[in-house]
């Protein structure tokens, strides 16, 4: 069964449907969904020999069309995440996650069997944290990550995180992480000390650390997870005592406060891309990482060097901006523009402002990048508890919930999967959460009224922006199955996904850069698959590759848009 989009008026689409098949379709018919585009020179259209003008947006037709396939479709073959292909087969298109996963890799989780079982539990991307490890041992990671997905049929894509140049401490000499109790007296300290520290002695790593700090300061380690107070100075040695007893972990993140207010001009004058980050960069570039995550990003410019240092070699990168610092908070809009999407790193954040401003902070992030169409990760602390035990708190459930109502395009696993005794229970308490919310909000038809400014920067753009908010508007009131589209950069996709439709969206893409880049966008199910310009052609080849894969089903409702016709269509699988 076919239908049509009419083009009506300069201002409206019409859905016509003149022979309803179902009580769906019969409540449904000529509803009409604005446009604020004038004119659409550039939609596929179909026109009467006497009348040239565009007057019917094409939809394919389902009967006649099927009939085109030809014996070069059969040979052809789609590429989807395997996890994501059982979980379409066994629960359905509504059931599947919407909210992305990322984990850390650490020594708890770089194994082979490790990392097959998050690929398993739904990881979409895998973290690289270069403030841990040599570049061979994350170089080991990647060629396992990168066999897994070759062998076993996965998608995962990879994120580096640069270690960025704030004040951190030393690897605690080789130890996974050290336990600092209530009154025990510390030794923070710029010297060397070869191989073994002396007992409770933390190195620092930047040089004037001594000189910088003062009697009476508090010094707060990875945002205030353990606290000390400063008692005395001794030269290049500073001595402390614990007041907030926790977890030092290796190359924590150090913040010093003074007189109630955070100690920020030192930090503010050291680069946010360090030598060595350059190196990791480098590294990065040569192992054809998918994204790289810039920490303590002050300004807009950074992104852009960092950009145009990766277009120079002929690299698609995605360049994710980490928000953790006052600065990142002055220069947010710029920043989110000059980036791929952003990263709301809650510790580190939660160091630089007063606690209680974080939850606005973060809501606030969440939204200036959906508005601009950026990607967004709610990182640090999730599940934290689940480091030491085998289930998390009931608060921080509360605390993922709310991320995934907000709608972070991704919710991101630190130490719970890099160094924690249950990464595997740490995942599957995230997918969970997500999958339950996600259901409630749709079974609740808590459409959003978040308004969605015009971004595009051509009248090109504004098309393909004006007809993915209206295809996520036809979506919901027609109930449809899924939103196909075909795109060959991805930027379609994320239109569609800035939307956050009610229906999954199956984003085809012929690059398998492109496809793995898709992973870390809310409601985006990515498939590799060739495709021509001829829509009607794809559409088909499509629904017979799918079908073959028990993916989907004749009857099935769906809209396609694409970026390479723009266009919208709406049918029924033949």
């Amino acid at each position: 069964m076919s239908h049509s989009l009419h083009l009506l008026t300069p201002t409206a689409l019409t859905v016509s449907n003149p022979k309803p098949h179902s009580s769906l379709f019969s409540a449904t018919t000529n509803r009409r969904f604005p446009l604020s585009s004038t004119a659409f020179p550039s939609l596929t259209v179909k026109s009467s020999s006497a009348d040239p003008s565009p007057s019917v947006l094409v939809s394919a037709n389902g009967t006649a069309a099927a009939a085109v396939l030809s014996a070069d479709y059969s040979s052809s073959s789609i590429e989807v995440d395997a996890v994501t292909e059982a979980e379409l087969r066994e629960n359905g298109f509504r059931s599947t996650r919407r909210t992305k996963l990322i984990c850390t890799i650490g020594p708890a989780s770089a194994g082979p069997d490790q990392l097959e079982a998050l690929a398993v539990g739904g990881m979409n991307v895998a973290r690289l944290n270069m403030c841990h490890g040599t570049r061979d041992w994350h170089r080991d990671v990647i060629q396992r990550l990168r066999k897994l997905n070759e062998d076993k049929g996965y998608a995962v894509a990879i994120m580096m995180d640069t270690e960025g140049s704030e004040i951190h401490m030393g690897d605690l000499g080789g130890a996974s992480s050290v336990k600092a109790e209530d009154g025990e007296i510390w030794t923070f300290s710029v010297r060397a000390f070869g191989s073994t520290l002396p007992e409770r002695t933390i190195n620092v790593n930047y040089e004037g650390f001594a000189e910088d700090v003062k009697v009476g300061d508090e010094l707060l380690v990875d945002g205030g997870m353990v606290r000390f107070e400063v008692l005395e100075k001794l030269g290049p040695d500073v001595k402390c005592k614990c007041t907030d007893p926790g977890l030092l972990l290796p190359r924590a993140n150090l913040t010093f406060w003074r007189d109630g207010s955070l100690v920020r001009e030192r930090n503010a004058m050291l680069p946010t891309i360090s030598s060595k980050d350059w190196l990791d960069i480098d590294f990065g570039i040569a192992e054809g990482v998918d994204f790289i995550a810039v920490s303590f990003v002050k300004s807009a410019e950074v992104l852009n060097h960092l950009k145009s240092y990766i277009a120079a070699r002929s690299c698609n990168i995605s360049v994710v901006a980490k928000i953790e610092s006052i600065d990142s908070l002055k220069n947010l809009e710029e920043i989110i523009l000059a980036s791929d999407g952003a990263m709301v790193a809650r510790g580190d954040l939660g160091a630089q402002i007063p606690l209680e401003q974080v939850p606005s902070a973060q809501q606030k992030i969440v939204q200036v990048c959906r508005q601009l169409n950026k990607p967004v990760i709610v990182a640090s602390q999730l599940l934290e508890s689940m480091i030491e035990y085998p289930t998390p708190t009931r608060a921080e459930v509360a605390d993922v919930s709310e991320a995934v109502r907000q709608r972070a395009d991704a919710l991101m696993l630190s130490g719970e999967s890099a160094m924690g005794q249950f990464p595997e229970k740490s995942l599957a308490v995230l997918r969970s959460v997500s999958l339950r919310i996600e259901r409630w909000w749709r079974e609740e038809k808590r459409h959003e009224p978040m308004l969605l400014p015009a971004i595009g920067s051509s009248f090109s753009d504004s098309i393909s922006e004006e007809l993915c908010i209206s295809a996520a508007k036809m979506a919901n009131t027609l109930e449809v199955d899924a939103l196909f589209v075909f795109t060959k950069t991805g930027h379609m996709a994320s239109l569609l996904s800035r939307c956050r439709p009610d229906c999954p969206i199956f984003a085809f893409t012929n690059t398998t850069s492109v496809r793995r880049r898709l992973n870390l966008q809310w409601g985006l199910i990515p498939f590799r698959v060739s495709f021509s310009d001829d829509m009607e052609s794809n559409l088909h080849k499509t629904f017979s590759l799918l079908k073959a894969r028990n993916l989907i089903k004749s009857g099935d409702l769906v809209i396609a848009v694409s970026d390479i016709l723009q266009s919208i269509q709406v049918m029924n699988v033949p």
